[in-house]
């Protein structure tokens, strides 16, 4: 296993994170349990394989991630980095940010958190509930009385929204997503490097989408075994990430995934610019230019356009059919990563009132391409 330094805190991690987010569960009339001793043996293995950073947060796997990770922990808390995070969407009032913390920690039956994050931060929700609530505040209270060792933010909003909350000055790790699909925090993930921030990132391996597609495999040669791990590799070549965080659901994905993070050598510059140049290509030719701005949203009927573009580029761009088409029905079902309900539509929910086409600064015909694209993945 390598280890890098978590920005300035004197940490070292390991290059390779446990995610717990997609823990092992069963479903019972409609009643989701992780089940434990399966999750507790998986996570202990890559404690054993080295993985030093681990990952949860409180609404993950129906709220029962905190008490599986707890209990993997026992034996492993003074060789282990833990992370959570806490439901800022879920805050109505100041006490709430120590209520959900006592919480959090009874259930991971420990003493202290080492990086309590703000989870799903944006300028919004820091406007209107961090600094409403007067909750920076609360965590440096609760950094002082010991009860978290670093305060940290998860992140999803525009690269320039990371710099200014960067800017503030109190946090010391940021959890952004990047991957060989998404990069668009590349130059934010710089940024906060350089301004002594633990840099941890999610979705390395793209949320799964990137295992179902050979294209890149193809471009990049015999080398490469796995498409998983080409892109663990990809995301190991950047010297700005601290540590990726891998959702694993099985003893084989951490075996693979710690072997990859063993790895001296990442990709190749070589390998790299081939793989850049063969999606630079494609784009060219089939992108729908949305930069997921978000200024054509909300939508009045609720149309998840930023989403659905997106998932239309990986269906022409990388090939990734089954994934796009899959993930377009899943749209309006269930629950989101929140655990808030998901009330976003398809693309034929689109009523051609115009007002996200007036607002879109790529000028994409909006209305049309939804049209095109609900015959596609729909």
């Amino acid at each position: 296993m390598q280890y890098r330094d978590f920005g300035s805190t004197g940490i070292k991690v390991s290059i390779l994170g446990f995610g717990a987010m997609r823990l092992p569960e069963v479903e019972t009339k409609g009643k989701y349990q992780v089940k434990e001793e399966e999750s507790i043996e998986m996570i202990q293995r890559a404690f054993e394989l080295g993985v030093n950073y681990i990952d949860t947060a409180y609404p993950y796997c129906h709220r029962q991630s905190e008490l599986a990770v707890g209990k993997a922990l026992q034996g492993w808390k003074d060789k282990v980095y833990l992370s959570s995070k806490m439901p800022t969407w879920e805050v109505k009032k100041t006490g709430d940010y120590r209520r959900f913390l006592e919480e959090q920690l009874k259930k991971l039956n420990v003493e202290y958190i080492d990086f309590y994050h703000f989870h799903g931060l944006d300028e919004d929700r820091f406007k209107n509930i961090v600094l409403k609530h007067k909750l920076l505040r609360e965590a440096r209270k609760a950094k002082e009385e010991g009860l978290i060792k670093h305060i940290s933010f998860s992140f999803h909003d525009k690269p320039e929204v990371m710099k200014r909350l960067i800017d503030i000055g109190i946090f010391e790790s940021v959890l952004c997503q990047y991957n060989l699909l998404d990069r668009n925090n590349e130059e934010a993930m710089a940024y906060a490097k350089r301004k002594g921030l633990g840099v941890a990132v999610m979705g390395p391996v793209g949320g799964g989408r990137l295992v179902v597609s050979d294209i890149l495999k193809e471009a990049i040669g015999p080398d490469v075994k796995s498409t998983p791990a080409l892109a663990l590799r990809f995301v190991f070549a950047n010297k700005n990430v601290s540590v990726a965080l891998s959702g694993m659901e099985n003893k084989e994905m951490v075996e693979e995934n710690a072997r990859v993070a063993s790895l001296s050598e990442p990709l190749s510059s070589k390998q790299l610019q081939i793989m850049e140049n063969f999606i630079e290509n494609r784009k060219k030719k089939e992108e729908i230019p949305c930069t997921n701005c978000g200024y054509c949203q909300p939508c009045p009927n609720n149309v998840a356009i930023p989403e659905i573009f997106q998932l239309m580029n990986y269906y022409t761009i990388y090939g990734l059919k089954e994934y796009a088409c899959k993930e377009y029905q899943n749209i309006g079902v269930g629950t989101l990563w929140s655990g808030e309900k998901d009330e976003r539509k398809q693309a034929d929910a689109c009523v051609e009132c115009g007002e996200c086409e007036e607002k879109c600064p790529q000028k994409i015909k909006i209305m049309e391409k939804l049209k095109e694209i609900h015959e596609i993945l729909g």
